[in-house]
């Protein structure tokens, strides 16, 4: 690693620079959090010139390594111009940008990324790198999807389905206290021919509405304790697609705040679908609370 480094520390936002407007967007958006959050921001830009084959000319490599420096350089100035007081650190690495993200932020970080970077297509609706954190990582993710600087819809909303997302609520509670904005806690559950076997009969429609709110209620009462100051409000509501009806709803929030579920039986790190949809649509930031244990929780 080259440049200035710190050692983690509790609460420190990581986030990912690699030139393109999305990256740029995303610091921004880390630094404005780090702000709020009275901790350390932490500029990464991984070089990727460690990668076995084809090795690059040490004349590439050199170059690499110059041009990562001078963004980093330019991008903690133009923070440091908005932000006087806070602490910003910058770390130049040669591995791959997913695993120097999450090396960064370490046990107790927070990694920030643009939801696409300078590699792929321009119709992605997710680059790799975003992906790719989003999937393995152990701590907070928050992929930053919307235009940074637009009016502010004063409310952090928390997706939340059984007693499971209690820390994701938790998470969003903390955010929303930051911003001093209502928490809005919303269940979605999928009704017609998408849901399969779920489907809601007619006669029985009413009373598994009450059990599907049921949950989400539990879970307001909860944080409504923890968090007296907070002012929460607890929603259920049934669509014929959870994916698409969260994205509607993050048309009025300044962040959604999901907990990140894997599909059970694959290999390696992957998101369920409604997460996936939710990243690739969303019109504000995501954050990505991640589950400990086997499975990662479970897929709506």
């Amino acid at each position: 690693m080259d440049g200035t480094t710190a050692r983690p520390g509790p609460g420190r936002v990581v986030v990912g620079v690699d030139g393109s407007l999305f990256a740029r967007a995303a610091a921004m958006w880390a630094a404005a959090e780090a702000a709020l959050r009275g901790s350390t921001l932490c500029l990464v830009h991984a070089a990727d010139t460690d990668a076995p084959a084809p090795f690059p000319p040490r004349e590439e490599i050199v170059r690499s390594r110059r041009a990562g420096r001078e963004l980093l350089d330019r991008t903690a100035g133009a923070i440091t111009a908005r932000h006087p007081g806070l602490t910003v650190v910058t770390e130049l690495t040669d591995g791959a940008a997913p695993g120097s993200l999450r090396r960064a932020a370490a046990p107790t970080g927070t990694i920030v990324v643009g939801h696409r970077g300078l590699g792929g297509f321009s119709a992605l609706l997710l680059g790799s790198v975003a992906l790719e954190a989003a999937a393995a990582a152990t701590t907070p993710v928050v992929v930053v999807r919307g235009a940074v600087g637009t009016a502010e819809a004063g409310a952090v909303l928390a997706a939340v389905r059984d007693e499971t997302d209690v820390g994701c609520a938790r998470a969003a509670a903390r955010e929303a206290l930051l911003r001093k904005v209502p928490l809005r806690l919303l269940h979605i559950w999928a009704v017609g021919p998408s849901a399969g076997s779920r489907t809601v009969p007619r006669d029985g429609g009413e009373e598994i509405a009450r059990e599907h709110v049921r949950g989400p209620a539990e879970i307001s009462d909860r944080i409504r304790e923890e968090f007296p100051d907070l002012i929460v409000h607890a929603e259920g509501r049934k669509s014929h697609t959870v994916p698409g009806a969260l994205v509607d709803a993050s048309h009025h929030a300044d962040l959604v705040v999901a907990g990140g579920r894997r599909t059970p039986g694959c290999l390696g790190p992957t998101l369920g679908r409604t997460t996936l949809g939710l990243l690739q649509h969303a019109h504000c930031p995501v954050e990505l609370i991640p589950r400990q244990g086997p499975g990662h929780g479970r897929t709506p």
